[in-house]
């Protein structure tokens, strides 16, 4: 059965700013971990043939541990797809205001998305999202949830509250440069995938001028 039947309750209490507690950055290596595997099986067999609990034995964990983790298979390439993003909206917030965003997309694609065998593994991770629902509706899901993040950022940047409909429609159209663009990426036909990482941040900078960022 693919479904948990245990999840794992939010951590509670306020944290102080700065690194994550020691045992939060133990699980989020383990769900990392658990995400490569994930990507790993479904890529040789498809969702449908891989049951959670293939991925918890691959993983060496058991499928309670899992379920802990994720409430479904398809969400444990969670940690992949939203590493990425979430440095991206982290460095966008944190980028000098005197400073245009474009030129915060300039860095190097790896070094936003984390180690190199984690931008390999999200390039293979996307290339199957046309033929798996599932996973493309996790990424989706990712993106959704990122939107709250991007709207502050361009509501800084405009001088808007966030609840104002422009902020939120530019954050909308960045938010769908960001994906398109990481799409294109994986699709590209570059072996190391330089040359897709290159044009993604030309096409997330070209988007932001054109929003006025």
């Amino acid at each position: 059965m693919d479904q948990p039947g245990v999840r794992e309750a939010a951590p509670g209490g306020t944290r102080s700013p700065g690194r994550p507690p020691l045992t939060e950055r133990r699980k989020a290596a383990t769900r990392l971990e658990i995400a490569h595997v994930a990507v790993r099986l479904f890529a040789e067999q498809g969702v449908t043939a891989t049951p959670g609990e293939a991925v918890a034995r691959a993983a060496g964990v058991s499928p309670r541990t899992l379920w802990r983790y994720f409430p479904s298979k398809e969400e444990c390439v969670r940690p992949l797809l939203a590493a990425g993003l979430e440095a991206t909206a982290r460095r966008l917030r944190e980028w000098p205001t005197d400073r245009p965003l474009s030129e915060a997309v300039q860095a190097d694609l790896t070094s936003t998305v984390g180690r190199q065998e984690d931008a390999v593994a999200l390039r293979r991770l996307l290339r199957l999202l046309p033929d798996e629902p599932g996973l493309r509706a996790v990424w989706f899901r990712v993106h959704h949830d990122a939107e709250p993040v991007l709207t502050e950022v361009v509501a800084a940047r405009i001088g808007a509250d966030p609840g104002d409909l422009l902020p939120r429609i530019k954050a909308v159209m960045l938010n769908a440069a960001l994906r398109v663009a990481a799409e294109e990426w994986a699709g590209s036909a570059d072996e190391d995938g330089a040359a897709g990482a290159a044009a993604f941040r030309q096409a997330v900078a070209g988007a932001m001028r054109d929003l006025g960022l």
